[in-house]
């Protein structure tokens, strides 16, 4: 089961785990975005890249997976498309979406942009911590000691 990684707005400590992971396992990763990604030469760890638009990465995630497989993503809607194709989704926080919890965030990603566009809330996510590389991490790691066998 491979991994997906919407890699436009995917901080570098993600990166370096998830190369990392790849090759420890054994396990295709493949980063998608539309830009020049920098990575380590492996046989498990690939890099495409689509055009410039809307959502370009986003869809060819969505077309690529399969059920099974996991998605790492910070963008909402792309993580409700790949839970209704059956894949496993968790930000690069190591917050996992579900089915349990997706349409509540898909509601609050909603909110949130209205009350942008209406000059109402400013700002972003917080820093990325090393809290969360290691929250990231132990995910990761549950996820791959579930899903598959470590080589060597």
């Amino acid at each position: 089961m491979p991994i997906w990684v919407d890699a436009d707005a995917c901080p570098v400590p993600v990166k370096e785990i998830l190369c990392r992971a790849a090759e420890r396992w054994k396990i295709t990763t493949t980063f998608i975005a539309n830009h020049v990604i920098r990575l380590p030469p492996s046989p498990f760890i690939k890099a495409r890249q689509v055009m410039q638009g809307f959502d370009v990465a986003d869809n060819e995630i969505v077309e690529q997976l399969s059920q099974g497989d996991l998605v790492i993503t910070q963008d909402i809607p792309l993580a409700a498309d790949a839970i209704e194709k059956g894949a496993d989704v968790f930000n690069p926080r190591g917050v996992a979406f579900t089915r349990e919890n997706i349409r509540q965030r898909l509601a609050m990603r909603n909110f949130m942009e209205e009350m942008r566009n209406a000059g109402q809330v400013t700002g972003g996510p917080s820093e990325f911590s090393q809290s969360d590389r290691k929250h990231f991490a132990d995910q990761l790691d549950r996820w791959l000691q579930k899903n598959t066998r470590p080589s060597g």
